[in-house]
């Protein structure tokens, strides 16, 4: 049996350091410029078949749908990663 899993690591356009290693092995790491917009991404995602998204705390705090919406559905993992700070 395979299991296909695919991740992505979201972030700020600002934030320099968090998930570095992951974009340097190039696995997918997006950044988001407008973070009023995050939920807006992690719909994108999620229906580019993402079915874990890793993004930092900063990013955390400017989804409402983490809670509300994604924590109930058990075929999407929403992990929340401290930011790392300059």
């Amino acid at each position: 049996m395979v299991i296909n899993v695919n991740v992505s690591w979201l972030k700020s356009s600002k934030d320099n350091k968090s998930f570095n290693i992951f974009k340097g092995f190039g696995m997918d790491v997006f950044e988001i410029d407008d973070l009023e917009k995050t939920d807006e991404k992690i719909k994108e995602l999620i229906n580019r078949n993402y079915s874990t998204i890793v993004l930092s705390n900063e990013l955390a705090g400017f989804s409402e749908d983490i809670i509300k919406k994604y924590n109930k559905l058990k075929s999407i993992n929403i992990i929340i990663a401290p930011s790392k700070k300059e």
